[in-house]
């Protein structure tokens, strides 16, 4: 799938922001003004002024609404709740090369708060996905003790887990494990229908 870069910069903002929130053992990631201002650096968003008590409240208020674009059922819910973050953001596509960047699209408003601008960057970005035709790309881990966003961009849609390397290897061992102790267990088992037929 092509994705433009802005677009793909855009979409893993989106993901991190998503796993941020609290889920299973894992608590709020953004628990308060200080973890906000580590999550605009680590993500070099830009125009980003100072932050208070009121961002941090957008910028949950913003992830809890693509977390429910993760969860929707449908293309049809989908649209329907980007189209009210990128409405309430006050959209205004702007084309820009700043920071050594070449031109992209900014669709956030100039001096928009954190919140709108990453709802709207960050909407319009799942809008590609949604008008793509590629919904179902949206995805959670299907590690039953991970459940984080990611936007599997896999040729043939497969991916199954956040990150291969780490729940897809862990549930891969388990899985063999479970399998080597069921055949050991139908050895043994075995074995002893064996002796009981020979001894009666």
């Amino acid at each position: 799938m092509q994705i433009p870069h802005d677009t793909r910069r855009a979409l893993d903002v989106v993901v991190a922001l998503v796993n941020t929130a609290p889920e299973g053992d894992q608590p709020d990631l953004l628990a308060d003004v200080r973890a906000l201002r580590t999550f605009v650096h680590e993500h070099a968003i830009s125009d980003v002024g100072e932050l208070g008590a009121r961002d941090l409240a957008g910028v949950r208020t913003v992830r809890g609404k693509f977390g429910q674009v993760f969860a929707a059922p449908n293309a049809r819910t989908a649209a329907g709740l980007i189209n009210e973050l990128v409405a309430t953001a006050g959209t205004t596509p702007q084309l820009t090369d700043h920071d050594g960047y070449d031109w992209h699209v900014h669709y956030f408003a100039p001096g928009a708060s954190v919140g709108d601008h990453l709802a709207a960057d960050g909407g319009m970005a799942l809008a590609f996905i949604v008008v793509s035709g590629e919904q179902e790309r949206l995805r959670r881990c299907e590690a039953p003790d991970c459940r984080r966003a990611f936007v599997d961009l896999s040729r043939n849609r497969s991916r199954r887990y956040c990150d291969s390397r780490t729940c897809g290897n862990r549930l891969h061992v388990a899985a063999y494990r479970a399998r080597r102790k069921s055949e050991q267990e139908e050895v043994v088992h075995g074995g002893g229908q064996k002796q009981h037929a020979d001894h009666p």
